[in-house]
């Protein structure tokens, strides 16, 4: 049988005219082409969560001469603004290829100083939406997307009303947008031209980008702009350069000779793009004094260049406090905000400074011996095992979210390294550790494994959260509120370490990944050692981090299985969250190639509605993982959850690809229910037609209580039994409200319970009802997504209401039972729930982790953000929840064991007082397994006249009794008595069978 897609013949004149329609009314602007523009806008700068503390507006000269850039702004107005502020550019000659830094407004967030800037204001930007502007003139423009000849360019971004050709895509508190092509990309169209990605802020001091013609590159450097030593100590740096085409083959100082100050141990770049080496030596004798020396690298192409680097020998100032004196056994410590001199041995340097511990220490256990030294942007020469002193401001650093602060040394006056070759002998630790603030700065161990309990964060942050075993979501498994609750609160606050990567920008490659290019969560680090941090995490707010010292070593203690595994029965069910698998893209793309597209929520339908892939590369790649994932589960009937709400053209393609994949006709879609919501998403159901049979139509509950209404079907089986199937997508926990019942109620239950329980108590009073109704049978599996973990409210409403928790009672003897991974902690959002006619055929549950535990950074997402694309097209992290999967044996009402049995019957006793026939009727189980109860035996053939006074009943016109057993085990036996009336007084005869179940 041929099934048409009508989708795929659908007439594009429609669509394209109405895309056309559209265009008409966009605020284009189109200028001329110029050789400076706009080449990187960040706006996030201070926000929750950024790295950088400023926003700011990046320049950049395109064409081949320098332009001056005299009496030249650059301008910014809110997303829909006509006022714009003005920021004037230095009146400097900007060379080709030349970057130029504008720093804007600076906000409470962020851990780390921009470069250099070339220029300054105080414009306040929107991290998401806005418009920035060049100007050869300083006058503030008008209007809503100025044009004339004193703009230059013109870049709107997010939900901006004024740009060129398209809006930008929207940057957002961690992702600034940047020109293509490093700034020479220039088509007249945002859209085009602008992609987010990290935040790479550049000024007059990076390396030149020439668009067009021959690059030429030069030596670049890297030299530190100070070198600062203790009188009579000596000290020495080592300065590097490198050409990308050349091989750089010579130092010199080339500044006055200072006695006791020289070069040596040069060594020469191997081949082009190595670094070349060499040390600044300055000898103990040196005296106190400031000394500037230049250095000249050259290289084979006759290119040179020089390094300045600042040489200051200082006197010692004394220590006025020790760094354990200085951090105290309080919360803050007694001389924030003073300044204090202090010395340590330097542990370990990050990204932003480096940490220094007091080498004996003080032997109180309550104050830290270690302490950071904050130096931003200010490269230090600093090595660990050298002996610092430092001069500098006692800080209580609070990250954004943090209920702590930090203590810190910031606005350092001086650095003097006094001696190397020093060691610190970390101290041990463990976890749970209510106290990690005594050991802050601090070298330790970890004496036990550590597990891996989160790694959503591992691409964009380089972060893997640990603890000492799983921690589990308080409600997955105590009611919210409950003692047990809170008490697993706490011991999960005192239960987390963040290892980090040393730097505080997304990392140029993803560390810590390991065998099959994945880290898991639930797999294990040993012997951990590194310096205890603290500062801002991925997902928000603040916690204690390790830095490393030596690179930790992961065991995967939690493998990747190619498939679930479970007892089989004759019909598997799976639930799936599919992570908003959408046929429409967020580009106003789709599957047939038609543009101009748009996703429903509501009344409303744009592309602005439409989640998941942004474009048919993305989709493809989405679109493997998933047909992969449930390839490999091979379920007889799959619910289905975040599938795009677009009839049947979504849930039809996915079964059309997975029948390709498979290689046949395999499944096919459930006919939709009348009401599939008004959500953006819906839920589905696929199953094989070759398995199961479908009995009557889908039905679903348009109540307005459901923003994604619950699916039901009813399917028989092979051997004619009928069971319901109800998949479900509760409200999620997210977009809280700020007040009221669904705000959070810090419970553990998050946001939008309240409402949860109402969508779970219609479930159970209205629509599950109203299903089994209409299938004429008991039997219902409720899945789906409940966006509840395993003891909250509605889940509570639900097994009260006579429904079995499957997961519980086949998964969590064996382990805790989860398919979601949020906040460092584990539980399963996706639920297995039998009525109690079902629940006896359910012979095995299981969760197949092969997405919450993968790390998001290996997901479908083309991304430029990623340090590397680690994608293949297997099914793990296809999506954020794992599949759950249900092995039911459905077996009919009552079936017949007589064959199965020994019958044995006691002669018969007349009773003279009650005129009645007596005796004992038994049967004995002949097999080798237990027999499930209860049991009903019918007495067949009686002779006319003669009936069972003790009957519990009647079946198929014989008389039977009821034996209310659970099961009749090997070789046992269950007995009853029996009594006849017989009038007639002849001879009793019958032929007995019996049945297990129920009439």
């Amino acid at each position: 049988m041929h099934t048409s897609f009508s989708p795929l013949r659908t007439p594009l004149r429609l669509t394209v005219m109405a895309a056309v329609l559209a265009s008409l009314s966009l605020p284009t602007v189109a200028l001329a082409a110029s050789d400076i523009v706009i080449s990187q806008v960040y706006g996030g700068g201070g926000n929750t969560g950024a790295l950088y503390r400023n926003d700011f507006i990046e320049l950049f000269n395109r064409g081949a001469s320098p332009v001056n850039l005299s009496n030249w702004s650059v301008q910014y107005a809110s997303a829909g603004g006509s006022s714009w502020a003005v920021t004037a550019l230095p009146a400097i000659d900007l060379q080709a290829g030349q970057y130029l830094l504008v720093q804007q407004a600076k906000g409470t967030g962020g851990t780390q100083d921009l470069p250099t800037p070339d220029a300054s204001g105080s414009l306040a930007m929107s991290g998401t939406a806005g418009k920035v502007l060049l100007s050869n003139k300083k006058t503030a423009q008008t209007g809503t997307n100025p044009a004339g000849a004193a703009i230059v360019d013109l870049v709107g971004f997010g939900t901006a009303n004024g740009f060129e050709g398209n809006v930008a895509p929207a940057p957002s508190n961690t992702l600034s947008i940047a020109r293509a092509n490093g700034g020479c990309g220039d088509t007249d169209d945002n859209s085009a031209d602008f992609a987010s990605g990290s935040v790479t802020p550049r000024n007059t001091a990076s390396q030149r980008n020439m668009c067009g013609g021959p690059v030429v590159h030069q030596i670049l450097t890297t030299c530190p702009a100070s070198l600062a030593l203790a009188v009579g100590n000596g000290g020495s740096a080592v300065l590097r350069a490198a050409d990308v085409d050349g091989i750089v083959n010579a130092a010199s100082v080339i500044s006055p000779a200072v006695a006791g100050i020289s070069l040596a141990n040069f060594s020469a770049a191997g081949v082009a793009g190595e670094s070349a080496s060499v040390n600044l030596r300055v000898a103990a004798g040196v005296p106190v004094g400031n000394y500037p020396v230049v250095v000249n690298f050259s290289n084979d192409q006759q290119q040179s260049v020089s390094c300045k680097i600042d040489v200051a020998v200082q006197g010692l100032a004394a220590v006025s406090h020790t760094i354990p004196q200085i951090q105290g056994s309080g919360a803050a410590s007694p001389y924030a905000n003073s300044v204090q001199t202090t010395q340590g041995v330097v542990t370990l340097k990050v990204g932003t400074g480096f940490f220094i511990q007091d080498m004996a220490g003080d032997g109180d256990p309550l104050t830290s011996d270690g302490i950071f030294v904050y130096t931003g942007a200010t490269v230090s020469t600093v090595q660990p095992g050298e002996l610092v002193r430092v001069t500098g401001t006692v800080f209580e650093y609070t990250p954004t979210g943090a209920k702590n602060s930090y203590t810190e040394l910031k606005d350092v006056t001086a650095i003097l390294t006094q001696s190397a070759g020093h060691s610190i002998v970390p101290v041990n630790v463990t976890l749970p550790n209510e106290n990690l603030a005594a050991v802050e700065g601090m070298l330790v161990r970890f004496t036990q494994p550590l597990t891996v309990s989160q790694n959503a964060y591992l691409g964009a942050r380089g972060e893997l959260s640990l603890s000492a075993g799983r921690r589990e979501v308080p409600t997955n498994r105590y009611p919210a509120g409950s003692a047990e609750a809170q008490a697993l609160i706490a011991a999960n606050a005192d239960n987390l370490i963040v290892l980090d990567d040393g730097i505080f920008v997304t990392p140029s490659s993803i560390p810590y990944i390991g065998q099959d290019g994945t880290v898991r969560s639930g797999d294990t680090v040993s012997d951990l050692t590194g310096v205890v941090d603290f500062g801002a995490i991925g997902g928000g707010g603040a916690a204690y981090k390790l830095q490393p010292t030596q690179v930790p070593q992961f065991s995967r203690d939690n493998s990747r299985t190619a498939r679930p595994e479970l007892s089989p029965g004759n019909v598997k069910v799976a639930s799936a969250n599919v992570l908003n698998f959408f046929t429409t893209f967020t580009n106003g793309n789709n599957i047939f190639g038609q543009t101009g597209q748009g996703c429903t929520l509501g009344s409303s339908t744009a592309k602005s509605n439409c989640r998941g892939a942004d474009n048919l590369a993305e989709f493809l790649r989405q679109r493997d993982k998933i047909v992969a994932e449930l390839q490999a589960i091979d379920a007889d009937v799959v619910g289905l959850m975040e599938i795009q709400n677009n009839a049947e053209i979504a849930v039809t393609y996915l079964v059309e690809q997975l029948n390709a994949a498979i290689g046949g006709v395999t499944y096919a879609v459930v006919p939709k229910p009348a009401a599939t919501g008004t959500d953006a998403i819906r839920v589905a159901m696929i199953y094989k037609p070759a398995k199961l049979g479908l009995v009557g139509g889908a039905l679903s509950d348009a109540n307005a209580i459901n923003n994604r209404p619950p699916m039901a079907q009813t399917f028989r089986a092979a051997n004619g039994e009928k069971f319901s199937l109800v998949v479900n997508h509760l409200k999620s926990k997210g977009s809280c409200p700020s007040s009221g019942l669904d705000a959070d109620q810090n419970d553990s239950q998050s946001c939008w319970n309240a409402m949860r329980v109402k969508q779970a108590q219609r479930l159970m009073g209205s629509f599950v009802p109203q299903v089994a109704a209409a299938a004429g049978d008991a039997d219902v599996l409720v899945i789906g997504d409940l966006n509840s973990y395993g003891a909250e409210d509605p889940i509570q409403v639900i097994t009260g209401a006579g429904f079995v928790n499957e997961l519980e009672r086949f998964v969590r003897p064996s382990g805790m039972p989860y398919s979601y991974v949020f906040g460092g902690q584990s539980g399963y959002l996706d639920h297995a729930l039998a009525s109690a006619s079902l629940s006896p055929q359910v012979v095995d549950v299981a969760e197949w982790h092969v997405n919450a535990d993968e790390p998001e950074v290996i997901d479908y997402n083309i991304d430029a953000a990623k340090p590397q694309d680690l994608y293949n097209a297997l099914p793990y992290r296809a999506s954020d929840h794992d599949p759950v999967v249900i092995s039911l044996d459905l077996q009919p009402a009552y079936r017949d064991i007589t064959a199965g049995v020994a019958q044995a019957s006691s002669g018969l006793t007349y009773n003279r007082v009650t005129q009645k026939y007596t005796g004992t009727f038994a049967f004995t189980n002949k097999g080798t397994t237990a027999i499930s109860g209860p049991f009903q035996v019918v007495f067949g053939g009686l002779p006319a006249g003669v009936t069972l006074a003790n009957a519990s009943g009647s079946h198929a016109g014989a008389a039977f009794v009821s034996v209310n057993a659970a099961s009749l085990a090997p070789g046992a036996t269950a007995s009853f008595a029996v009594s006849f009336t017989n009038p007639s007084k002849v001879t009793i005869n019958y032929s007995a069978s019996i049945f297990a179940g129920k009439f």
